[in-house]
């Protein structure tokens, strides 16, 4: 996306996660703690993927998209469709977006990615004093 910018991908945080699971020192009830609502979100506005699951390697995994930001308001805390990312980074000036991976069958989930998007500026109530 043209404005993404502070990404952080937390690729190598999943695959100690994985590694601690496979050598036990993690249960697959503590790795796979999905919440009902996560799951209900993926199921009815995720972004299906052809990556399978890591845990039970049975599902496909899907994608899950949170946006928060002061500017959004309602719009704060809700799943988006990536295609409804670019128009809302040419209407805000500035909300952080969470890319959560998550397995419908064994409720495997976890943050894959983060990044800010926006046309760059927050208007003045957000955050920021002006100065007269």
């Amino acid at each position: 996306m043209w404005s993404q910018r502070l990404v952080v991908d937390y690729g190598l945080a999943r695959r100690a996660t994985l590694a601690e699971l496979s050598s036990g020192g993690l249960t697959v009830a503590d790795a796979c703690d999905a919440h009902p609502y996560l799951l209900r979100a993926a199921k009815y506005h995720g972004e299906p993927t052809d990556r399978p699951c890591p845990v039970c390697r049975k599902e496909r995994l899907t994608h899950v998209t949170y946006v928060y930001g002061d500017e959004l308001g309602r719009y704060a805390g809700r799943v988006k469709a990536t295609e409804e990312l670019q128009e809302m980074a040419r209407e805000f000036g500035e909300f952080r977006v969470y890319v959560v991976e998550v397995c419908q069958g064994c409720s495997w989930n976890y943050l894959t990615q983060s990044y800010v998007l926006g046309y760059g500026e927050t208007t003045p109530d957000q955050g920021r004093s002006v100065r007269e």
